[in-house]
């Protein structure tokens, strides 16, 4: 199964201005798994895992938003899929430092 890294973004529609409630409840279900790899940032959390693990997960966290009580969610799901190697946090960041060490006058 290919291992894929995806930048996901959920939240509610028209329910205030803040949504910190609503992504808390979205992050208490990557808390309580163990399935894929998760990164926290302030726009968006990185999944890194099984495709099929991490669009099960994505809507795990879809489903937590509605339970907090959203009746319109809103997701953003950005994905890298690469089969020839494979993929981590760490080797994305590295890849683009060695261009701008090289590029450093």
């Amino acid at each position: 199964m290919p291992r894929v890294m995806a930048a996901v973004s959920i939240s509610p529609v028209g329910s205030g201005m803040s949504v910190s409630r609503y992504v808390a409840a979205a992050l208490k279900v990557l808390r309580n798994q163990n399935r894929v790899a998760y990164q926290i940032g302030p726009m968006f959390t990185t999944l890194l895992g099984e495709a099929d693990e991490v669009f099960r997960l994505i809507r795990e966290m879809q489903e937590a938003v509605f339970r907090e009580g959203a009746v319109r969610v809103s997701t953003v799901i950005k994905m890298d899929e690469r089969r020839d190697k494979d993929l981590t946090f760490e080797g994305k960041v590295q890849a683009v430092e060695r261009h701008l060490k090289v590029e450093a006058p």
